[in-house]
């Protein structure tokens, strides 16, 4: 039997929508007790595929003590205060702001008298029936549900959802547990837009395609025996495996040893590698760029079977409770707008958002740090609710203020082949008109203003022309020019190499630079000690008080908004001078690629 997925939300009560895994699902150990209370979860396990049937539930229960949350996770960014980096681990979180064993039991006895099985986690309790079980509970019926795409709506397959907004059972209402469900599938922020026969010891032009040691080069990494990564651990969430081989292929091109990725499977794991899957081709380039930017990091592959809102709510909290990634990489998005009223039969989607929100600001509170792609569509991320013309919005998770959103450039080299030589030239920011008959369908670095978010502590340090959330915070290399673009595309288009397949490919996108600095992140950290949290305190700080000394401001460019000196809904504070960025501001740069200082 096909496993459905549906979230059980802690805020509004919202209309439902069910997204399908097909496979097992993922589980805290050990089960509830009916007798006693959820005892500290030991992780989200690796259960295999077809090891629950039916639909799995998630009730998301209210953190404790919010407000005081909050301020915790802002003090451990302040280096005045007490609390400055002494980061908690989840059994301190547990007992000072998670939800108490007694409502977990409470809700979980309320599932099991009502037919789920049940187990928990930190701030939900996941729990599984058959079909006909969820719909009597909550007296709805359940139906084929469509996705919000980029380009349009499309059916998801073995996805169900609700015909009415759900009732509760009086006990889990009085625990302010509503039931909320997923608004759709997230994409991945990368194109493929050429297949290179890559020639070795050649640089092809000054805008790539780049390999990871060029990137270095060109934003002024430290050299590689003064910091690359090492001690520091970068999870990568996404839906398919990768290949050992296309590793050995891209390192080794450089004279590097490739990474050996640990596979952390999720709600039965990722699907199979496919060299045609746009999944397959991110994952790839996610771990590639990662471990390229912090050779010296240990990577981690969180593999679930899709990009449902469930299936990355699980493999978050497999994150936090494991505990044991410093930085968590996420190159893909959805846009907030999709989660409101107006796309859902004016029913509001957004307690979903605050969900991912609350285990954000548990990640932030133990330490670890979340990077997320901006998006590729430049201001324009969101379709209107027809889906006949695009409007601006942002995407989450970049949109969270417990997430750092990655924009990007297009960046100019110096070249002269058959030299390596990959110094720092410009960078430019100008969007890619789409040939789709849609006038503002465009491709460019993702940004502008949340309206779910309200305007974090750490943007009060910038200037941000808004009253809530505005997205990037950061930017560095994603290129542009996608098959689709209107050709022929400006020349100072740049792109990426990555090994898909044990093939060279080209590809430009955010999903470039998020994992990018996901990996100068680790280099920072390294320089540290310690782990960052919310680095959007580290990342506002530096600009506010170093600015230029730190971060390229003076960019051209536009992305539905143009870009601006200083913060701008394009790239946010602007590319980092890598090694200023990590305190290594005297230390020796990284050089020509495949020398020491930058294998």
């Amino acid at each position: 039997m096909t496993r459905h997925i549906i979230r059980l939300a802690a805020v509004a009560c919202i209309a439902p929508l069910v997204s399908a895994c097909g496979g097992g699902g993922s589980h805290a150990v050990p089960a509830v007790s009916a007798q006693a209370g959820p005892q500290a979860p030991s992780g989200v396990a690796a259960v295999p595929r077809g090891a629950v049937s039916g639909v799995m539930v998630a009730v998301h229960l209210p953190l404790r003590n919010s407000e005081e949350l909050d301020a915790l996770i802002s003090r451990q960014t302040d280096r005045s205060s007490s609390d400055y980096r002494k980061f908690l681990t989840p059994e301190q979180f547990r007992a000072n702001y998670a939800p108490s064993p007694a409502d977990l039991n409470t809700a979980a006895q309320t599932l099991r008298g009502l037919g789920f099985e049940t187990h928990a986690t930190s701030q939900s309790i996941l729990a599984s029936a058959p079909q006909a079980v969820v719909e009597r509970a909550f007296q709805v019926q359940l139906r084929a549900v469509q996705s919000h795409e980029r380009r349009a709506s499309s059916v998801v397959r073995g996805a169900l959802t609700a015909t009415k907004m759900p009732i509760l059972p009086p006990a889990l209402a009085k625990l302010g547990a509503t039931i909320g469900f997923s608004a759709g599938v997230r994409h991945v922020d990368s194109v493929r837009v050429s297949k290179n026969a890559f020639v070795l010891d050649n640089r092809y032009s000054d805008v790539g395609p780049y390999w990871f040691t060029d990137l270095k080069q060109a934003y002024g990494y430290p050299s590689y025996q003064t910091a690359n990564g090492s001690g520091r651990t970068i999870a990568v969430v996404i839906d398919s495996d990768i290949l050992d081989s296309d590793l050995a292929i891209y390192f080794g091109h450089e004279h590097l040893a490739p990474p050996v990725v640990e596979r952390r499977p999720v709600d039965g794991g990722p699907n199979a590698f496919d060299p045609n899957s746009g999944s397959s081709a991110e994952a790839s380039l996610d771990v590639q760029q990662a471990f390229g930017s912090a050779p010296g990091a240990h990577i981690m592959l969180y593999g679930v079977p899709d990009l449902t809102d469930q299936s990355v709510y699980d493999a978050y909290s497999a994150v936090i409770e494991d505990n044991r990634a410093d930085i968590v990489n996420s190159s893909f998005g959805l846009c907030e707008l999709y989660y409101t009223a107006a796309y859902q039969g004016g029913t509001d989607f957004t307690s979903i958002l605050r969900q991912f929100h609350d285990l954000f600001r548990q990640g932030n509170a133990q330490g670890i740090t979340f990077v997320a792609s901006s998006g590729d569509s430049g201001a324009y991320g969101c379709a209107d609710p027809t889906f006949s013309f695009f409007v601006k919005g942002v995407q989450n998770p970049a949109d969270d203020p417990n997430v750092t959103g990655v924009g990007g450039t297009n960046l100019i080299t110096k070249s002269a082949p058959p030299s390596r030589d990959s110094a720092y030239v410009r960078e430019n920011a100008y969007f890619d008109r789409i040939n789709s008959g849609i006038p503002n369908d465009i491709f460019g670095s993702g940004g502008g203003v949340s309206v779910v978010f309200a305007k974090p502590w750490y943007q009060n340090l910038v200037n941000t022309h808004a009253r809530t959330r505005t997205v990037p915070d950061v930017s560095m290399h994603m290129g542009g020019c996608p098959v689709g673009a209107v050709t022929p595309c400006d020349p100072a288009r740049s792109s990426v190499i990555a090994v898909v397949g044990g093939f060279g490919f080209g590809f430009v996108g955010t999903s470039i630079s998020s994992p990018e600095f996901a990996g100068l992140l680790a280099v920072t950290e390294q320089t540290l000690g310690s782990r960052l949290g919310n680095a959007n305190g580290y990342i506002y700080a530096l600009s506010g008080f170093g600015g230029e000394a730190v971060y390229r401001q003076d960019i051209p460019g536009n992305n539905g908004y143009p870009t601006t000196h200083d913060y701008n809904y394009v790239l946010g504070n602007g590319t980092p001078h890598a090694a200023v960025f990590a305190l290594q501001p005297s230390a020796p740069r990284a050089g020509i690629p495949q020398t020491p200082t930058n294998p």
